[in-house]
């Protein structure tokens, strides 16, 4: 091995054994004898091996002169693979981060088990990092940052970031004088919980100034391809977008093929052969004669169709709905009638119980339930049963001071590895209800998952499975347990199960969601709030459950105040 791969490896050795705690003279010695090593002329290093020199260099000493013959001669040294295979490898990933060295590091995997970007963003939302030792409110913001900073060159975008995004292109794009109509197209349409790209499709009598109006908007970091009727830009913010322009009679068929899915188009496509009919992106043809279609619902009609949401397009069974009149009539986001899963700074989150209670009357809701983290969340400053009962006095004099309001008083409980909780039944019993969490040994094997799951779902006081899946997008998968007996634990238990809004969860899976609704479950839609401002994350948890076919008596919370009261009493 060269000599700069052999500096790289020493100093990765350095960081390796700072992430392991060690003392941190070891590590500065791989610190100081990379630099020795890129010091050294181009052939330097090699011959000192060869010549058994090495260790007379200064700051190389013996052991360190064996690992370097090692990793000279071979290309490769056991002691580095051990140790790297010893570090969680998210460890390394969450050194990317701008500021955030191996101590540091360390420290977040010891004090909050944190191994993964994923995991670290959402601790930064939930403020756990503000009373951290060397930490503070500034360095969570600067964490944030980082992140965004690193994700946007990954190429990978949680809904809601993009979806804000391609807003405001839309908007900018709106101010274009010679535009007939445009659209978001793609899997942003289609709600989908991840995005890669912004695909938009417009109309206009003038496509290659359209086009070339797109490239030169300010949100434009670079041109990847323009033409007569489609251009391809990088933004600023990290991300792709594609506008493709067409005539107004192809809008339609255009505005269709662009929003997708690919497997949904196929389908579509097939269904046309069977009926004589081609379909693409420019139109309907039969025997080569064009059929009008003025909007997406006659391109439908024509194909014996009703019309098909963007959200339901990933042929998931809605064609068989459509041509059969089964489709469902989706939730909205106005059938919301209150939010469940807030915490207030009683645990881990910005705001008061007032100030929650406040901003959910402001907002013309019929009720709120606050739940703030239990006592094993000791990370979130979770509750013991003494603060429980000073939040409860607080909250029933807000009861009073906000009668339009109904304010239930709950908790998020932490399920054990046992899947027993961490309260006992007298202190459950004072709330009005319990969601019931996982928020460690994630990754327990599928039989003792299952197991904790099933037995927290038969305790007689949960109301609500949170987040069941555990899972973080784009940073760690889902915990692995049957879904089937949970599900139907659940619903023999009548427990709601969670459909967390959280855009870094959105957990429960749409792909589930159907099968649920099929089972007769409830879902309770959810911010996971830790902030007011949250609160608008309870719209993309209504987008997703809008992707798993969900209607409005599916959601719990779009039951009025008097049904959700006579609810919790029955329980």
């Amino acid at each position: 091995m060269e000599k700069q791969g052999t500096a790289k490896i020493l100093e990765e050795i350095g960081v390796f054994l700072e992430l392991k705690g060690e003392n941190l003279f070891k590590s500065r010695a791989y610190y100081s004898a990379a630099r020795t090593v890129e010091m050294m002329g181009e052939d330097e290093l090699r011959r000192l091996v060869h010549e058994d020199k090495l260790k007379d260099v200064k700051g190389i000493g013996s052991a360190l002169n064996e690992k370097l013959k090692e990793l000279v001669l071979t290309g490769k040294l056991s002691y580095y693979d051990e140790l790297k295979a010893s570090i969680p490898e998210g460890l390394l990933d969450i050194l990317r981060v701008p500021g955030l060295g191996p101590r540091k590091v360390r420290a977040l995997y010891d004090m909050l088990e944190i191994t993964s970007l994923a995991e670290l963003e959402y601790a930064c939302r939930e403020n756990r990092l503000v009373g951290l030792k060397g930490f503070g409110p500034k360095t969570q913001e600067n964490i944030l940052d980082g992140i965004e900073f690193i994700r946007r060159y990954e190429g990978q975008f949680f809904y809601n970031e993009a979806l804000q995004f391609a807003a405001d292109l839309l908007a900018r794009l709106k101010n274009f004088p010679d535009l007939d109509e445009i659209s978001l197209a793609g899997s942003i349409r289609r709600c989908r919980e991840i995005v890669k790209d912004i695909d938009l499709v417009a109309s206009s009598g003038e496509p290659s100034r359209l086009a070339r109006y797109f490239t030169e908007l300010d949100p434009v970091q670079e041109v990847i391809a323009h033409g007569a009727t489609k251009a391809s830009v990088r933004l600023k913010a990290g991300i792709n977008a594609d506008l493709r322009v067409v005539g107004k009679e192809e809008f339609p068929f255009a505005l269709h093929h662009f929003t997708g899915s690919k497997e949904h188009n196929t389908a579509m496509r097939h269904r046309a052969r069977t009926m004589g009919l081609k379909i693409n992106e420019y139109g309907i043809f039969r025997n080569g004669e064009t059929l009008k279609c003025s909007s997406e619902a006659d391109f439908f009609e024509v194909l014996g169709l009703a019309f098909i949401q963007p959200e339901l397009r990933e042929n998931f069974g809605e064609l068989e709905a459509a041509e059969n009149g089964t489709l469902p009539v989706l939730v909205e986001n106005n059938d919301i009638r209150g939010i469940f899963h807030v915490h207030t700074y009683y645990s881990d989150g910005v705001n008061s119980p007032e100030e929650v209670a406040a901003y959910c009357r402001d907002q013309g809701y019929q009720y709120v339930g606050i739940t703030d983290h239990s006592q094993s969340a000791y990370y979130a400053g979770g509750l013991n049963s003494s603060d429980l009962d000073r939040q409860a006095e607080e909250i029933a004099a807000l009861r009073e001071k906000y009668p339009d309001l109904a304010i239930f008083h709950g908790v998020e409980s932490d399920i054990r590895s046992d899947g027993s909780l961490d309260y006992d039944d007298q202190t459950l019993e004072k709330l009005d209800f319990v969601i019931a969490s996982v928020h460690s040994g994630l990754n327990m094997e599928r039989e003792r998952m299952t197991a904790r799951l099933l037995r927290a779902l038969e305790h007689p006081l949960v109301t609500m499975l949170g987040h069941p899946t555990n899972r973080l997008l784009l940073g760690r998968d889902s915990s692995t347990f049957d879904l089937e007996e949970i599900f139907h634990t659940a619903l023999e238990n009548g427990v709601i199960l969670e459909l967390n809004a959280s855009p870094a969860r959105l957990d429960l899976d749409w792909r589930h969601l159907k099968k649920i609704k099929n089972m007769g479950l409830l879902v309770s839609i959810n911010p996971d709030a830790h902030r007011v401002e949250d609160f608008r994350d309870t719209e993309l948890g209504v987008s997703i459950a809008r992707k798993g076919w969900l209607e409005k008596a599916d959601i719990f919370n779009t039951r009025s105040r008097q049904e959700v009261e006579a609810y919790f009493r029955e329980r």
